[in-house]
């Protein structure tokens, strides 16, 4: 081969000047497609002539075939290819068909999207999630979500397969290449251009004629509507089914039947148009003006909830009767367990809201108050039988009497004597005791009563004493705390504190008593409202001390005084004397 070193010459020049100019009128760059001319086909390669490339490029034959244009490509046609390398490793130029068709169909895609216009594909195969969808125009293969398959549930979908037909472009990932699109768009879009054409024929307060129940959930009917321009559904909520209560439609309906109904409501941007059916027939509470409030009436119940019944007083006129208002005694108790749907009961209104359209009732009130019964038979103070029904930490529950009524014994009432948890230990379910009516509170419906007020009370011992007075008491025990006493003639039990045991310190000591003395202590406190009483052996030294100092204050008296703090006061008295 022979090697052209000089270029000066003009021979040089002039081929330069040939090859730049067939390169750039060629602008053969590499990422961009370009036409290829077939010149050669063999079992493998297919040859191709590209102007302005050293060589010629080829591709692999089974490449075409996947492109589905095998039969289409003889020599002498024209292809796209992406030129990928001008020269790889090997010296050769690497061209794509298959690539350059997914750029184009890519391309084609962006143009679509970018106008929001709608393509041609065809579902080619199932994949999880979803389907694949082929663009009809360019072949590229795109991914449908199951969810956008259609506008309503699809168990099968094999008849859609192959089916040339319209899809929107919802999502085009541009860094992978991906694409997303909705058959559900489409369907829904049609859908509502004709779903809107016939609403738009309706106004409110139109009558519907023989529209045929398709269906039915907790919340209302589904009818569906026949019209010239087409068939709509439209729902009938539940409380515009019957001023009367409907627990649920299929009560009242079944698929396929027909009724009239009224248009009430209109949405034309949810596409919505909603019915009554009650609103064909009176309103029944216009009829409320016969009847007053406190009067009793014969209603039915036509619904249990946790809360209450829901009852009506005539056909269609409907009222809540609340738990509450079950009865005087009973509390929190299921309405399932006193009433059944169907039962006419006795109640009495006791309110009727017009704004509201509420009415209330009370099955109680036909019935006289126990509580005011109880207060005739038995009035507060006297005594009345009753049997233990429930005790708890610090109470007893008693059902007293014939009455259905509980009443409240505090353990602070079963006795003067001991400590009130230990009292509540002596008594059990089924116990019959005769108590005493402490109040009744017929608004609140609350009994007290008590049982130690039937006994004398013990307090009442100290009724003629007071504050200072001398008493005989019997020491019972001792400990670090002080000296539990008895005063003679007395049942009262009362600690004595160590403080009040003597007034010298080191004679301030419990363990000195081993009980059953007799000794002399005077009242301290003495409070009957809070029936407290506190006795001290110290208040009574004070007291006799001070008594002795004023009846014997003579230096001359020659008395000796049992008290060893006494004639340290008298030396005391008798020094400041000498001294004036």
């Amino acid at each position: 081969m022979e090697i052209y070193k000089d270029t000066s010459s003009p021979a040089n020049q002039q081929f330069e000047k040939l090859l730049n100019s067939q390169l750039s009128k060629n602008k053969i760059e590499e990422g961009k497609i370009i036409e290829g001319k077939v010149t050669k086909i063999t079992n493998k390669y297919i040859f191709l002539f590209i102007p302005g490339l050293k060589s010629e490029p080829v591709i692999d034959v089974n490449e075409v075939k996947l492109m589905g244009m095998n039969e289409e490509i003889k020599e002498g046609t024209t292809i796209s290819v992406l030129l990928e390398k001008i020269e790889d490793k090997n010296g050769d130029v690497v061209v794509s068909a298959h690539k350059a068709q997914k750029i184009k169909g890519w391309n084609k895609l962006v143009k679509c999207y970018e106008n929001n216009e709608l393509i041609n594909g065809k579902i080619t195969q199932k994949t999880k999630g979803g389907v694949i969808v082929e663009h009809i125009e360019t072949g590229s293969l795109m991914f449908c979500p199951g969810s956008q398959i259609s506008d309503k549930p699809m168990k099968n979908i094999d008849h859609l397969i192959g089916v040339e037909q319209k899809f929107a472009l919802i999502k085009l990932d541009m860094v992978r290449g991906n694409s997303v699109v909705s058959r559900r768009q489409v369907v829904s879009s049609s859908k509502k251009e004709d779903k809107a054409k016939i609403i738009g024929k309706f106004k409110v307060g139109d009558i519907i004629k023989d529209a045929v129940v398709k269906g039915y959930s907790s919340f209302g009917c589904f009818f569906e509507v026949t019209t010239d321009e087409g068939t709509i559904d439209t729902l009938c909520h539940l409380q515009e089914i019957s001023y009367s209560r409907v627990n649920h439609p299929d009560e009242i309906f079944n698929i396929g039947e027909k009724h009239d109904l009224k248009v009430i409501s209109i949405d034309m941007e949810k596409l919505q148009v909603g019915c009554s059916i009650k609103q064909l027939s009176p309103d029944p509470f216009e009829h409320i003006s016969n009847y007053q409030i406190g009067n009793k009436y014969k209603v039915k119940v036509v619904k249990i909830t946790d809360y209450g019944c829901f009852c009506e007083l005539e056909p269609g006129l409907s009222t809540l009767l609340h738990s509450s208002e079950f009865s005087w005694t009973k509390k929190n108790i299921s309405p399932k367990k006193i009433f059944n749907v169907g039962d006419q009961i006795d109640c009495v209104i006791t309110e009727i809201d017009k704004d509201k359209r509420r009415v209330a009732i009370s099955h109680r009130l036909t019935i006289e108050n126990p509580y005011s019964q109880l207060e005739k038979s038995y009035p507060v103070g006297s005594d009345v039988e009753g049997v233990i029904n429930n005790i708890n930490e610090y109470a007893i529950y008693l059902k007293l009497a014939d009455f259905d009524i509980d009443g409240f014994l505090h353990s602070n009432d079963l006795s003067y004597k001991g400590n009130a948890e230990d009292e509540l230990k002596n008594y059990k379910k089924g116990d019959k005791l005769t108590v005493r009516v402490l109040e009744i509170k017929k608004s609140e419906q609350k009994v007290r009563v008590g049982l130690k007020q039937l006994q004398k009370d013990p307090f009442e011992w100290f009724k003629d004493k007071k504050v200072n007075d001398t008493l005989t008491v019997k020491v019972i025990s001792s400990d670090n705390k002080g000296l539990i006493v008895i005063p003679e003639g007395s049942q009262i039990e009362i600690l004595i504190k160590k403080s009040q045991i003597a007034m010298s310190a080191s004679d301030a000591r419990p363990s000195r008593f081993v009980g059953g003395e007799r000794i002399d202590a005077a009242i301290a406190e003495l409070n009957f409202e809070k029936r407290k009483v506190s006795l001290s052996i110290k208040l009574l030294e004070e007291i006799m001390n001070a008594k002795a100092i004023k009846e014997h204050s003579s230096p001359l008296s020659g008395k000796n005084l049992p008290f060893s703090s006494l004639s340290e006061q008298l030396d005391d008295k008798k020094n400041k004397k000498e001294s004036e």
